[in-house]
């Protein structure tokens, strides 16, 4: 074996010990860190003897310095959290906000000439298509996206793009994600993070970014579930409100039980395991944090599998970009969120959608909110148009953004088209 295999192994082993060192008080907790340790260290020494570590690097850097994804800006502002916590969102205006242009550099040739001549293209369809049916709504109508867990506002760039200038939208960060402070009431301990919790940071946010007008509300993952928890403790307001939701790829509970793609005997064991592990991760953030970095070729492994249902197929910089994002969330932000989705059971809060337009849509190959989460959800909302994308993952409104944004645009439609009722009527 070369002296490069040699190096990599024994790096390897390096970094399997002292994962497993990190976890060794945690007794069971601690040993499993172990095993999975073992395990990721064994795949980084493999791919590091055929690519080397610089062909890596400049890799991923050429794949943040050509794709845009992610860059798109608003209008800032700042909403207060029942604990003070600050909430960042940005508002991008009807009618505002310029046409899709080409890539950073002004290119205007070749591949991402024409990638930025479609992008344009489809913003002007969207804008043309929605421009009629919204003009007649006064006030306007805001479409709010909410995000999932470890990720940011940014996870909606393609549909971010293509509604710019056709509806006014808000993109806000959940507490301890994004651009938003970490949670003040985690941070001194004093209160975990509940899904109530975050629908509590939602009306928080949709008071200061949207004091009036009808609102569609869009949430992937964990923000498809902070929206039933809206409803769960705001129906007035919701039914006052809303007229339209999207819930993609996500769940109203039993989460649970889900595999994840593991074999049927670890699925009991992983959640039983999984919160223990991860408290004792994230009591160590900096020893872990560095030792993301060291792994980051099996992180990006990970990433592909977990987000997307034909990762071969996806385009790099588009996975590159999933990758930043999950990796912008600190493992003890991970830590403190996971619990929560134990308990998460908003079933019975869909009643108050079930008379508004409403589109589900899920990923067939979803890995961590399974289509037939989604299945249930639609269910229960007689109004929803449920969308089943065969081959897409848990990323779904990445690997197919066009479609996503096709199926927005139509929910905004039925949002803008139908006729307002007054509150005892929606109640």
């Amino acid at each position: 074996m070369s002296e490069a295999g040699d190096a990599a192994i024994e790096a390897a082993a390096d970094t399997a010990g002292n994962w497993a060192k990190a976890g060794r008080h945690a007794g069971i907790a601690g040993a499993a860190i172990g095993v999975v340790a073992a395990g990721a260290a064994a795949g980084v020494a493999i791919e590091r003897m055929t690519v080397g570590r610089g062909m890596r690097r400049r890799a991923r850097l050429a794949l943040d310095a050509e794709g845009p994804y992610g860059t798109l800006r608003g209008t800032p502002g700042t909403a207060v959290a029942e604990d003070g916590t600050e909430l960042a969102y940005e508002i991008d205006e009807a009618g505002e906000g310029p046409a899709a242009k080409p890539g950073r550099g002004g290119k205007d040739k070749g591949a991402a000439g024409r990638e930025a001549g479609a992008a344009a293209a489809a913003q002007a369809a969207v804008r043309k298509r929605l421009g009629a049916v919204l003009r007649r709504r006064s006030p306007a109508l805001t479409v709010v996206f909410s995000h999932g867990y470890c990720l940011s506002q940014d996870s909606w760039h393609f549909q971010r793009a293509a509604l710019r200038g056709a509806v006014r939208t808000v993109h806000w960060d959940q507490r301890s994600h994004g651009r938003s402070a970490r949670g003040r009431s985690q941070a001194d301990g004093s209160e975990p993070v509940t899904i109530d919790l975050l629908g509590r940071d939602l009306k928080a946010v949709l008071d200061a970014a949207v004091p009036e007008g009808p609102i569609v509300l869009v949430g992937h993952s964990m923000g498809g579930m902070t929206v039933m928890a809206l409803a769960d403790q705001f129906p007035e307001f919701v039914a006052e409100r809303v007229v339209g939701v999207a819930l993609i790829g996500t769940s109203a509970g039993r989460l649970s039980e889900v595999a994840f793609g593991l074999p049927s005997l670890g699925v009991k064991a992983f959640h039983r395991l999984a919160p223990g592990v991860l408290k004792v991760l994230g009591a160590q953030s900096d020893f872990v944090e560095r030792g993301r970095r060291a792994t980051a070729d099996l992180f990006a492994g990970l990433v592909k599998r977990y987000s997307f249902g034909t990762p071969q197929d996806v385009d790099p910089g588009v996975a590159r970009f999933a990758e930043r994002l999950i990796e912008a969330t600190p493992i003890d932000v991970v830590a403190e969120f996971f619990p929560a989705f134990a308990t998460h059971d908003k079933a019975a809060s869909l009643v108050a959608y079930d008379t508004v337009p409403a589109l589900v849509l899920a990923g067939e190959q979803d890995l961590i909110t399974p289509a037939e989460h989604s299945q249930a959800i639609a269910e229960l909302l007689p109004a929803a148009e449920l969308v089943r994308v065969p081959g897409a993952g848990h990323l779904v409104m990445l690997e197919w953004p066009e479609l996503v944004t096709e199926a927005l645009v139509s929910l905004v439609e039925r949002a803008a088209a139908a006729p307002r009722r007054s509150r005892s009527e929606r109640a």
